[in-house]
């Protein structure tokens, strides 16, 4: 005791599992609007919540992944496994818990190769624009022409498309965009609080700055601009993202068959997510430096944007010359 090596772990034998969980998302995982963490932690209040976050042991944590790998993929359970652990490092770090150490480091996770390189293909960026407009339909039936609708009816789907193209934002800092936070002048959006748990400023394309504005003056128009950029949720973004898939694909396999082609993969497996890997990708054409790109990305493993920068060796030859 007189040497500082002894602690108390008194609230590690008081405080339950679930009881840290809450704090947490009260605190961190629900201001970043992630609403896949907040399913992945809820999972683990309903295993392991009822345990003391002393008998959160490395041998539990081992127990349950092991469990868990029978019923979902290495990818998932080693994300999952990453949010727990997010939790553990919190809670000492910034609740200065003192907890001996984080159980979840102490188990490897699952080996996984699951790095998406998913990138819009051919025209469909084209056909997801189309999908996402809001129209009545030419024809289907006298009683319902003019007053069937074709398209989404979300007006905020397609703004939110393209500004994932035009700025690299992820799903959860474009819903939590607030106004107050965008500053058209300067050709910036600030993000107090990423994913990693930092803040970044990030810069605007003169495309990006005409979605905004053309935002703001319907808001405006409406109401004083405050609050939320957009007004949805993660769960009726994703519904919206599903229904214009499926139309864009849907007219696409008409349009074959009208043609006697046979359609290809063209509008299948892509995500929301997968935008940002396309963005990505097309600034890193615009800023072949990592450490810029990087900060307008909000990497902060610089080989993780090893995947966006592709130069040809014939570029870099000319840059020694």
């Amino acid at each position: 005791m007189e040497s500082g090596a002894w602690v108390d772990t008194t609230p590690a034998r008081r405080i339950l599992l679930k009881e840290l969980i809450d704090a947490y998302l009260e605190s961190v995982a629900m201001k970043r609007g992630s609403a896949t963490e907040v399913a992945r932690l809820r999972r683990f209040k309903e295993d392991l919540g009822h345990l003391r976050l002393e008998g959160v042991t490395p041998a539990v944590i081992l127990d349950w992944r092991e469990t868990r790998r029978l019923a979902v993929s290495p990818g998932t359970v080693a994300r999952e496994m990453g949010v727990l652990g997010s939790v553990f490092t919190w809670a000492r770090k910034e609740r200065l818990l003192p907890i001996p150490h984080n159980p979840v480091q102490a188990v490897s996770k699952p080996a996984v190769n699951d790095a998406r390189e998913r990138r819009l293909v051919l025209d469909e960026e084209t056909r997801l624009l189309e999908a996402m407009e809001d129209r009545s339909a030419l024809h289907r039936g006298l009683r319902r022409t003019g007053h069937y609708r074709v398209g989404s009816r979300q007006p905020h789907l397609r703004p939110i498309f393209l500004l994932a193209l035009e700025t690299a934002m992820r799903q959860g800092e474009l819903l939590t965009l607030q106004w107050k936070h965008v500053d058209l002048e300067a050709r910036t959006v600030h993000l107090p609080r990423t994913k990693n748990g930092e803040s970044r400023t990030v810069p605007l394309s003169r495309a990006a700055v005409s979605i905004f504005a053309s935002l703001g003056q319907e808001v405006s128009a409406m109401r004083e601009m405050e609050g939320k950029v957009f007004g949805l949720t993660a769960d009726a973004l994703k519904k919206a993202w599903s229904r214009a898939l499926r139309r864009a694909r849907a007219t696409y396999e008409e349009e074959c068959l009208r043609n006697g082609s046979r359609p290809d993969q063209r509008l299948t497996n892509l995500r929301f997510h997968d935008l940002r890997h396309e963005a990505a990708s097309r600034l890193a054409n615009k800023l072949p430096n990592l450490i810029e790109l990087a900060a307008v990305t909000g990497h902060k493993d610089l080989r993780m944007l090893k995947r966006y920068y592709h130069p040809k060796a014939s570029e870099l030859a000319l840059k020694l010359d």
